[in-house]
């Protein structure tokens, strides 16, 4: 198994991420970062197909973080009867080494980012079976670009 650090975040399928974002910040008073919505972004599966899916997402400002992301059905973002706990993610300074070590440990590769014919790149999804939920490696060097999604979110002007 990979050696991770402790995890940063944890990912929550839901219908509506305003939404959600809404009624979680009135149970918990947790503070948003912003909204990001994509039309489409390029993956691959774990068998292998390149796809490419909209995905909109938005993280809390403190840590460990919570990721609510919006269900896209017939995809990995589906919410189902039992938990929408979707992942728990870690950053990982080795993105392929550490998705091979989970795949050779029974937890294999669901989705991952790609570049052009490179994959893994940026995250992968790794499903455990006997568990139910994911656990998503992001690579440490995206780490700065990504640090405004846990920033308190702007008022628009």
């Amino acid at each position: 198994m990979p050696a991770l650090s402790s995890h940063y975040h944890v990912g929550i399928v839901v219908p509506d991420v305003a939404e959600a974002r809404l009624r979680l910040t009135a149970l918990t008073g947790v503070t948003w970062g912003p909204i990001v919505r994509f039309d489409e972004v390029p993956y691959r599966d774990g068998d292998g197909r390149d796809l490419l899916l909209p995905s909109t997402i938005s993280y809390s400002t403190g840590g460990p973080y919570l990721e609510v992301i919006e269900e896209t059905p017939g995809t990995v973002w589906e919410r189902n009867d039992h938990s929408n706990l979707h992942h728990i993610g870690f950053w990982s300074d080795d993105l392929p080494g550490d998705s091979a070590q989970l795949s050779a440990a029974a937890c294999p590769l669901q989705l991952c980012g790609r570049d052009q014919g490179e994959a893994p790149v940026s995250f992968a999804y790794h499903r455990d079976e006997a568990l139910g939920i994911r656990v998503e490696l992001v690579a440490s060097a995206i780490r700065e670009a990504m640090s405004f999604l846990f920033e308190p979110e702007q008022p628009r002007s």
